[in-house]
């Protein structure tokens, strides 16, 4: 009589969770193939340390956080705890490009306001436009939160500086500034220490 035939392991279909995961690692900031590959490799062989809570951590941020219908910041209800604090309706509203700059100015202690967050430069190669950024919104919230200062805290970058100048001719009735010395050209804020910002903040200048 014939015995049953063992199952052939099927090498693809054990790699192919493995490959998935490793190609979306190589999208992210930082990563290409090969790191991601690595990444991925280090997580397996830390499976109990590092991949099942990182995957139940990753399912948490999926499921409660979000972006701020308000001012775009990273939060997990629909309004984040910057914008829902009375005490920092003073008046003064700092424009960054993203969260990780909005991060840097808050680990700087210094900024008592409300942030707003674009989303970006504008970018003509790559077709970014002031109606793909959050500047109709920013618009919005001067006028409804009696914003009387303006911060541009943007790159000194090409972008950057073309960013600040459209919406500074954007703006009517407000002071509009932006930082000032501490920050280098070229420079973004993400990477700046908190000294830099400090000072950068203090000799903020009229545009």
């Amino acid at each position: 009589m014939p015995q049953p035939m063992t199952p052939v392991p099927d090498d693809d279909a054990d790699r192919a969770a493995l490959d998935d995961l490793i190609a979306l690692l190589a999208k992210l900031p930082g990563l290409g193939p090969r790191s991601a590959r690595r990444a991925v490799l280090h997580l397996v062989k830390k499976r109990g340390q590092l991949l099942l809570p990182l995957a139940a951590a990753m399912t948490r941020v999926g499921d409660t956080v979000r972006e701020c219908l308000n001012c775009g910041n990273i939060a997990t209800g629909d309004i984040c705890a910057i914008c829902a604090d009375d005490r920092r309706a003073n008046g003064e509203i700092c424009v960054v490009e993203d969260v990780a700059d909005l991060w840097a100015m808050e680990r700087s202690r210094q900024f008592k306001g409300r942030y707003h967050v674009l989303g970006g430069t504008l970018s003509a190669l790559d077709a970014i436009g002031p109606e793909t950024l959050r500047i109709p919104r920013l618009l919005d919230r001067i006028t409804g939160e009696g914003v009387s200062e303006v911060i541009l805290a943007l790159g000194a970058t090409i972008d950057g500086q073309t960013t600040a100048h459209y919406i500074a001719d954007q703006l009517t009735g407000v002071t509009v500034t932006s930082l000032a010395q501490g920050v280098p050209v070229g420079g973004e804020l993400d990477y700046l220490d908190e000294g830099t910002i400090t000072a950068a903040l203090r000799a903020r200048r009229a545009l």
